[in-house]
């Protein structure tokens, strides 16, 4: 390893792997500025809102698809196996984007793009999650999502200077740094071993032994929650996997995976990285230069907030982080479209910088909650034989929801100034409310511990504690998650979850 004089050998594969969230973010960074650009102007004309939108969304469109099978393929393949082949097709249509000599070989480059994006994005976070200790599970984890706040970023910056290029060269230049860093990330799988958890769900103990070792787990802490584990993974096919994750066993943890990764999506955040100039163009920073230095500047917060954020993952529970980022970015979203509704955002005057001052607080709220517990809690409450392919799927939903943001918000602004403002914030509203009732507190466990715990509503354990005869006669009797049948054999008990012509074992 690279890294291994400088930090254990499973921290440097997080580190490696994390910069397929950087090529998330430097994109996401990019694409905004870039489309905004006059050489792009000069090189493809002038775009409609809607041209606009697709242009920017269609690498989530066409994300969302593989997304949905790339974790039903680690889960067969192995989790480092996938991540390559994604990021050469990353690459590969940011190869086409530099090239592009129309806009449809342009739209086309970013559609392959996302091609690549879903298959590598959702695995990175499931083989960090599984190699990852403990006690630094939510830190290692959250160094993707830190990455991608990196890449947006530097990507702003980096069309900043750019843009003085007084040709075509002036947005084609950040995507041969993409290029460059997906050949990287691609080399850099070869180097990994594979996770040590998913080589015990094959049964494979001595080569998780040798994974182990590797990567320099601690081998009590592996012997206490990796290599006791007796569930072993089935040969699914895709539509299989897809069943399992909303049978019985499965089905809570599944959809609130699901409901966490889309709702961080839907609460706004794409519509400040995406058109970041174009809100503050509409706050009444009229020159190109003066929105992208805005757009840097607000790229610069978040990136500083994410540090104590992403240092202090692992000591903020992922339930007090969820709501009350909820609650903040809310306020915000409404803060914003009140006083569009009210007609005080003008060139002048005080309303316009309290609308730039609440893009950036949105931001930094949300890099620092938000963006960094969705991706953890998703992938930690699912248990190891369906964790890939519920990561993948989730991420799927995100990317079709970040899809669906990207591709209205530049309508939305069209056709009003506060609607958007008003319907995210109502969202991120709807999302604290579920989450209040629905989500069980995860920092500090086991991913093998979580199974157990998980099984117990947040809302049943808060009540549990007002009311101590309710607690002793929930501890007596099967709770109503638990409906599929027990069996008790020679290896413990465990849980049969039926599917029409499958059958899985899960200890």
């Amino acid at each position: 390893m690279v890294f291994a004089k400088l930090m254990p050998n499973y921290a440097a594969a997080s580190v490696a792997l994390s910069f397929g969230g950087f090529l998330n973010g430097f994109d996401t960074g990019c694409i905004g500025s870039i489309v905004h650009m006059a050489q792009f102007a000069n090189s493809f004309g002038n775009l409609t809102s809607f041209v606009l939108g697709l242009t920017v969304s269609v690498i989530m469109l066409t994300g969302a698809f593989p997304a949905i099978f790339a974790g039903s393929l680690a889960d067969r393949y192995g989790r480092v196996r996938v991540i390559p082949l994604g990021a050469i097709l990353f690459g590969l249509g940011a190869l086409l984007q530099c090239t592009a000599f129309s806009l449809a070989q342009f739209i086309f480059g970013r559609a392959i793009g996302g091609l690549g994006e879903g298959m590598f994005l959702g695995n990175i976070a499931v083989y960090i999650t599984e190699v990852a200790p403990l006690r630094q599970r939510g830190r290692l984890t959250a160094l993707p999502q830190f990455m991608a706040t990196a890449g947006v970023c530097l990507g702003y910056f980096c069309c900043y200077f750019t843009a003085s290029v007084q040709s075509s060269m002036a947005w084609r230049l950040p995507y041969v740094i993409q290029v460059v860093v997906s050949v990287c990330l691609a080399l850099c799988c070869l180097l990994l071993p594979e996770s040590p958890r998913w080589l015990m769900l094959q049964g494979r103990a001595d080569d998780a032994l040798r994974s182990l070792g590797l990567l320099d787990f601690d081998l009590d802490e592996a012997r206490r929650d990796i290599l006791t584990t007796v569930e072993q993974q089935p040969s699914l096919s895709t539509w299989q996997s897809f069943l399992l994750l909303f049978s019985r066993g499965y089905r809570s943890r599944s959809l609130l995976a699901f409901f966490v990764l889309a709702m961080a999506q839907l609460s706004g955040i794409d519509a400040i990285t995406y058109y970041a100039p174009a809100l503050f163009r509409q706050a009444g920073i009229s020159s190109d230069k003066g929105s992208l230095v805005s757009s840097g500047v607000a790229s610069i917060s978040m990136l500083l907030v994410s540090i104590p954020a992403f240092i202090m993952a692992d000591k903020w529970g992922r339930r007090t982080s969820a709501i009350s980022g909820g609650l903040s970015l809310a306020a915000i979203m409404m803060l914003m479209g009140s006083l569009y509704a009210a007609g005080a955002v003008h060139q002048t005057g005080a309303a316009r910088w309290i609308v730039i001052v609440s893009v950036f607080l949105f931001g930094m709220i949300y890099c620092a909650t938000w963006g960094i517990v969705s991706k953890i809690y998703a992938s930690e409450i699912q248990p190891g034989n369906t964790r890939a392919a519920a990561n993948s799927t989730g991420m799927a939903l995100s990317f079709f929801t970040n899809w669906l943001v990207a591709l209205i918000t530049p309508m939305l602004l069209a056709s009003s100034a506060f609607g958007a403002y008003f319907l995210f914030g109502g969202l991120a509203l709807f999302t604290v409310a579920v989450l209040a009732v629905h989500m069980p507190e995860t920092c500090g466990r086991s991913l093998e511990s979580i199974q157990s715990e998980f099984q117990r509503p947040a809302l049943s354990t808060l009540l549990a504690r007002f009311r101590p005869a309710a607690r002793r006669e929930q501890q007596s009797i099967i709770t109503p998650g638990e409906e599929h049948e027990l069996q008790t054999g020679t290896t413990g008990t465990a849980t049969s979850v039926a599917i029409p012509g499958l059958r899985v074992d899960v200890a």
